[in-house]
């Protein structure tokens, strides 16, 4: 512990250029819902402040507010508020996205920290969120669509920029418990001040789930934030910030059909486990030269220990020997050492501003993954038609290595955007990326060394149009690349290596993702600002996209040749009325996802050849989510909502033969603040409706379906004391 916090106090984290920009546009967020909606300022589609309205591309912003009321246990209850955004929830904070994608683990997702990649490129985890302090959060801003020509390889579907509390100028201190009924515990505190010239901010929760209504569900989560500002002069600041954080939960896993009707939420292991140690620390040195133009450099460092015995990984067969399977243990570990420097550059001409930034990181990793031989204990069942009733781990086999490799990661990228207004109302934003990402690998499992490079360019181009003070509109053409993870590279394949006394045979082969996307959308406030709706329409083209074919014994072979095509319209609107009393917010997406040139298998005796024509696994064609929100006059600082989330059908296999029918859920939250001291209560799921966050299956007949079984209706309740000493 004395080592994390001399760490905390010397390297801390730096926040991007960003923060500085935040600092004085706060202003903005509070004025979100007049006329003047345009006027709101992002961060993260054109990594400096920029107008909304000359932004080309789809973002959202959850402010403070939105955070604050919604009081969520984790990060998806915020998230899925946006348009076009489905955080799948997979228990204890897990979780996997769609932004116009299938809900899916694959790495077409950029999750940003204060604008900072949370992993280095070529080392995504699904799961990288949960890493995060739900207690430390501003606002969120949600860009939707590639953003590579700014960010890199796997900003693909969306990026989600998780952006941290500042220090405040007045001393400001918040503490709160909340609990629910299903044995969750959670206390969480946050402070700061500005003392002269140094601010800071430190908040911290902790997290416990104990007993809950899945069997082998507990889980514990500690995490500390800690941010340092020093303004040097009034044109040049220092800015740490430091994040250090424990988490380890039992892998519940899904539970088999049967079980999912009778509500029977049993685990089928009492072994399996997730555990994540991580460090992120940087430092920040922002200078602003004169009021047109401004530079940054960071330095940052992380550390990051990830291990599993992983429910996924489980692979049984009902038809080839049902009473065996097979599980196993990983453990993936990685540091990086980085630096990125940014310039931004207004002209008088044509209001021209430049962004140009240079990154170099280095990122060390090692991979290991041994077998776990296990006995399957049946349901009864026709043959074939078995269901597992638990698991029993026989032997534990690190000497039967299914991975085992080591790599240094160097990832060197360039990039520039520029925007112009030619004429009164118009601007045209282009940018482009040169990213080099090599890896220089060892491979122990088939003794070889070896050097892996994915580079590529990648450009965007997009015009904002604002004929109104009211309205505007835009289009924008941008590409997406997304090399393949190295943990899927150097996996050996199904049927090989281990105990199948055949070599082990490796992924070198699979290509990366390029993706083509095509947008056009707009905004609209009218009655004075009360009604504001925004719409996006896409088009997107992927090649190469890295797809995993379940095997009928739940083992996973990866493809990475063909192509995909991904199109939807996404809106959402706020409607305020009663004298801002009564809010209605809407929101949802309408998509399609599908395979158009995808071959699965080079085998001619093989049934399932190619995937052509058919739509893409786990992948609604509707999912929305909308509020109705009451702040009434006669009771001030008393609020509550109705929230409605919706997912519609989707198919559980590749083969497009068995749909999961979706759901339909509504949440209550209410809370009542009286002289610093509030108290709120959320009830999830209030008509105690049997529905899962997800469902898949293979693609033969005999498959069995893994229900992800959602938590039954939930009455959380909370406590919490806010004081602020303004001067």
């Amino acid at each position: 512990m004395k080592k994390t916090v001399l760490t905390l106090l010397i390297l801390g984290q730096v926040t991007f250029a960003q923060h500085n920009s935040q600092n004085k546009n706060t202003t903005s967020e509070k004025d979100s819902t007049k006329v003047e909606n345009l006027e709101e300022v992002f961060v993260t589609a054109n990594r400096t402040a920029t107008l909304r309205k000359e932004t080309p591309v789809a973002i959202s912003k959850l402010t403070a507010k939105t955070i604050n009321e919604t009081k969520a246990v984790a990060l998806y209850e915020i998230a899925n508020k946006v348009p076009g955004v489905l955080m799948v929830n997979l228990g204890n904070e897990q979780h996997m996205m769609s932004i116009r994608q299938p809900m899916t683990t694959n790495a077409y997702y950029l999750y940003l920290e204060d604008g900072l990649s949370i992993r280095p490129m070529g080392i995504f985890n699904h799961n990288a969120l949960l890493e995060i302090n739900q207690f430390n959060l501003q606002n969120i801003e949600v860009v939707k669509g590639p953003a590579s020509s700014l960010y890199g390889p796997e900003a693909v579907g969306g990026t989600i920029n998780l952006i941290s509390i500042k220090p405040s100028i007045d001393p400001e201190f918040k503490f709160g418990i909340q609990a629910d009924q299903w044995g969750y515990r959670r206390i969480q505190a946050a402070g700061g001040a500005t003392v002269g010239k140094v601010g800071f901010h430190v908040s911290g929760i902790s997290s416990l789930q104990k007993n809950g209504w899945m069997t082998f569900s507990d889980y514990r989560k500690d995490n500390i934030n800690a941010r340092i500002d020093y303004n040097i002069n009034t044109n040049t600041r220092l800015i740490s910030n430091t994040m250090y954080g424990q988490y380890y939960s039992d892998m519940s896993g899904g539970v088999n059909e049967t079980d999912f009707y009778n509500r029977d939420y049993k685990s089928t292991s009492d072994f399996t486990y997730r555990k994540s140690d991580a460090l992120r620390t940087r430092l920040t040195l922002e200078h602003d030269w004169n009021d047109n133009a401004g530079s940054y450099i960071t330095a940052y460092y992380r550390d990051n220990k990830l291990g599993q015995n992983p429910s996924y990984g489980i692979k049984w067969s009902p038809t080839i020997n049902p009473t065996k399977a097979a599980g196993e243990v990983n453990s993936n570990n990685f540091k990086s050492y980085g630096a990125i420097a940014q310039h931004t550059q207004k002209f008088d001409f044509l209001n021209t501003k430049i962004v140009g930034g240079v990154l170099y990181d280095y990122s060390p990793v090692t991979y290991w993954a041994y077998l776990l031989e296990m006995k399957a204990n049946l349901n009864p069942g026709l043959p074939g038609k078995q269901t597992v009733n638990y698991y029993e781990i026989t032997a534990e086999r690190p000497d039967v290595k299914l991975a085992n490799y080591s790599a240094d990661i160097f990832n060197k990228a360039a990039y520039a955007q520029m925007s112009i207004n030619p004429i009164n109302k118009l601007v045209i934003t282009a940018g482009a990326r040169y990213d080099n990402l090599k890896v220089n690998y060892n491979n122990a499992l088939d003794n070889s060394t070896g050097t892996k490079i994915y580079d590529k360019p990648t450009f965007k181009v997009g015009i904002n149009y604002n004929p109104a003070k009211f309205t505007g509109i835009y289009a924008n053409y941008a590409q997406g690349f997304a090399p393949p993870g190295i943990t899927s590279i150097f996996r050996a394949k199904p049927g090989t290596g281990g105990t199948t006394g055949k070599p082990a045979e490796f992924y070198y082969n699979l290509e990366p993702a390029t993706f083509n996307n095509y947008e056009m959308g707009g905004w609209l406030a009218v009655l004075n600002g009360k009604l504001i709706f925004d719409y996006a329409v896409y088009y997107m083209e992927g090649k190469n996209e890295l797809l995993n074919v379940k095997l009928p014994d739940n083992s996973t072979d990866y493809r990475s040749v063909g192509e995909t095509r991904h199109k939807g319209i996404e809106f959402g609107g706020n409607y305020k009325m009663l004298s801002n009393q009564l809010n209605i917010r809407f929101g949802g997406t309408v998509a399609e996802h599908t395979f158009i040139d995808f071959k699965v298998s080079d085998k001619p005796t093989d049934v399932l050849q190619n995937l052509d024509g058919k739509e893409m696994p786990n992948a609604p064609k509707w999912s929305g989510n909308s509020e109705v929100s009451y702040y009434p006059n006669w009771l001030p600082k008393f609020r509550t909502s109705l929230e409605w989330q919706s997912v519609g059908s989707y198919y559980q296999d590749q083969v497009n033969t068995v749909k999961y029918t979706g759901y339909d859920i509504f949440n209550f939250r209410a809370g009542y603040e009286w002289k610093g001291i509030e108290i709120y209560g959320n009830i999830i799921n209030i008509t105690d409706k049997l529905y899962a966050y997800n469902v898949s299956r293979g693609n033969l007949t005999t498959s069995q379906p893994a229900y992800l079984a959602a938590a039954p209706r939930t009455f959380l309740v909370g406590l919490q004391y806010n004081f602020s000493f303004k001067k």
